[in-house]
């Protein structure tokens, strides 16, 4: 098996279901008696809230490198929102990070998805970092939502915090509707706390965890497959 390195701190709560996403799905493979090498660097999540990106790049390169040094073959970055750090930091280091947006729109062409409403951070959202891969890798339109201070404002002051509650799931349900009246036949939930607010709930469109299918492509990094 091959050694990753994950980024996590952003929020520690997704990087804790990114271990045990990784740790339970390599054991389905191989069976409960190994689980993979992992090495994890959880930054402090004001980092990114101050929003410098000179300082965020430099911040995940360091963090990157430190991780190739320490015997990582590839990086995950465990949250949607730090992958604004790819085009900076990819071509300065010498092991590959797996994308999120890869493992979203390889997960939407399975299921014949072309229109995807992407709900996350307003840097996500407002970002090309995911909707850039989605429409030149993979054909796929990405659409956003219209409330999206009301969309952030959910995941910055509540879910990257452990708050998860009825009143947010209800908002984002009814965000999900009004992707539907656009045109969107998915909706991606593009923050990675997202999807523990939404488990077990059922909506108007197929949701696609990007928690679950990048914790996917990781495993099959460790297990030696194309990623």
């Amino acid at each position: 098996m091959k050694t990753l390195g994950l980024i996590g701190g952003t929020s520690w709560h997704a990087t804790v279901e990114y271990y045990r996403l990784i740790n339970t799905l390599v054991s389905q493979k191989i069976g409960a008696q190994a689980n993979p090498e992992l090495l994890l660097y959880s930054i402090n999540v004001e980092v990114m809230r101050r929003g410098d990106e000179d300082e965020i790049n430099a911040k995940y390169l360091e963090v990157s490198k430190t991780l190739q040094n320490a015997g990582a073959k590839g990086i995950v970055i465990c949250a949607n929102t730090p992958h604004m750090v790819y085009d900076d930091v990819q071509p300065k280091i010498d092991i590959p990070i797996l994308h999120i947006a890869t493992a979203t729109g390889k997960e939407a062409k399975l299921k014949g998805l072309k229109k995807l409403g992407l709900l996350g951070t307003k840097p996500t959202m407002q970002g090309d970092f995911i909707s850039k891969i989605l429409a030149e890798v993979f054909a796929i339109e990405t659409l956003v939502p219209e409330d999206i201070e009301r969309c952030h404002s959910y995941i910055a002051d509540e879910l990257t915090q452990g708050k998860f509650t009825d009143e947010a799931k209800h908002f984002y349900h009814t965000q999900i509707e009004l992707l539907k009246e656009k045109g969107a036949d998915g909706i991606i939930l593009g923050c990675t706390e997202l999807p523990m607010l939404m488990e077990n709930e059922e909506a108007a469109l197929p949701m696609l965890s990007t928690t679950y299918l990048h914790a996917q492509m990781a495993v099959d990094f460790i297990l030696g497959k194309k990623v």
